[in-house]
């Protein structure tokens, strides 16, 4: 062991100085992640408040029950904010400014034909640029429109059936039945990452696979310019030098994933979870990593062309994991393809601990460290020929 980490130690100190490593290992990735963030990262609605405004030409009880009611009721929980407006020309205009994400419109006459049992409607006016909040609008529309029309049925039903109360009872005792609308977000319940994190993550695991080639690859430039050939002719095991080599591109892959995690932390407000959990998807990550890029440096007969299959394997595996954009939301073969991926247990461990403890990332730390258990095997094998004297 003592020559393996003296062997890591001389390689590190030369990587060190190799600017392109840094590049690889965290300017891309984080310049990357927050590109990324600024150009989608309003698509989640990450953090954003709603504004409504609401436009009530009606004034009757059924109308200020959806305005008090409903939309008060849904402005508590934080995530809408309700205004109102005199009119419906100004609500509009309100949206089209962007002063406002959406308008409901609630017409003259809207108490009275609910009451009636005729066709009522509320309007929702929606910005074409928030299509969120817009869906959340009409979402709380449809859902006291769904409440009326239950309320309707049941006083209908009760009245055939040769009850005497009055409607207008039967009326109140219903929709006192009918449960509450409100609208919250627990992002923790629904495992989920906010955007800032998924992309910082994403990139991070993807530029990963780039960083720990130069450690693997070292064999074969150690071959090239026949230094191996002295290192076999001292009093050194062949395992120790192959661990040495496998250790330089763990401790390069930590201080990377190390240096993003801080840098994203900091720089872009990035949430990752827990210390231990996140620690935990790191090292099993890293060794994922370090074992897939072992098989393909040990199966090239050069350092280029490993570099270059190397690449390859890393965008592939990167894609298809999720890195970029939820390849397992296309379903069918390629959702199964992508529980061949780190990056997808990585970034899915990272989802569950967001909605759960640091126990909840182990099914993904062992889904990741099956993987390098394999890998790491096959390259052991393949490099034995390499490093033959």
């Amino acid at each position: 062991m003592r020559h393996a980490l003296l062997i890591a130690a001389r390689d590190l100190r030369e990587r060190a100085r190799d600017r392109t490593a840094y590049l690889l290992a965290v300017v891309l990735p984080l310049g990357l992640a927050g590109i990324f963030t600024l150009i989608l990262g309003n698509l989640g609605g990450d953090g954003e408040i709603f504004r409504y405004v609401v436009a009530d030409a009606d004034r009757g009880q059924v109308a200020r029950t959806f305005t008090d009611d409903v939309l008060r009721g849904a402005a508590a929980s934080g995530v809408i904010e309700v205004r109102s407006v005199a009119s419906a020309r100004e609500a509009r205009g309100e949206v089209e400014k962007g002063a406002a994400t959406a308008a409901f419109l609630l017409p003259a006459g809207f108490t009275e034909d609910v009451l009636a049992g005729r066709a009522a409607r509320i309007e929702v006016v929606g910005d074409v640029d928030a299509p969120t909040g817009t869906q959340i609008a009409r979402s709380l529309a449809q859902t006291y429109t769904d409440r009326l029309a239950a309320v309707r049925l049941a006083v209908a039903a009760t009245v055939h059936s040769g009850v005497t109360t009055a409607p207008a009872e039967l009326a109140a005792e219903a929709a006192a039945g009918l449960p509450e609308v409100v609208v919250a977000e627990d992002t923790a319940a629904r495992k989920e990452l906010d955007m800032k994190t998924q992309y910082a993550a994403g990139m991070a695991v993807f530029f990963l696979f780039f960083a720990v080639q130069s450690g693997v690859t070292g064999l074969l430039d150690e071959r090239r310019t026949a230094t191996l050939a002295r290192l076999l002719a001292a009093p050194v095991r062949r395992s120790s030098i192959l661990a040495g080599k496998l250790i330089t591109s763990v401790v390069v892959g930590v201080l990377s994933m190390t240096v993003l995690i801080v840098a994203s932390s900091l720089l872009m407000n990035a949430h990752w979870g827990h210390p231990a959990g996140v620690a935990l998807l790191v090292l099993s990550g890293v060794l994922a990593a370090t074992g897939a890029m072992s098989v393909v440096a040990a199966i090239a007969k050069t350092a280029d062309q490993a570099g270059g299959w190397q690449a390859v394997v890393a965008i592939v595996l990167g894609a298809l994991g999720g890195a970029f954009f939820p390849v397992a939301q296309a379903g069918g073969l390629l959702e199964k393809l992508t529980l061949l991926a780190p990056h997808h247990w990585f970034l899915r461990g990272l989802a569950d601990l967001a909605g759960g403890d640091v126990t909840a990332v182990l099914p993904s730390v062992a889904a990741m460290t099956a993987f390098a258990v394999v890998t790491g095997a096959v390259a052991v094998v393949l490099f034995r020929k390499v490093v033959r004297p």
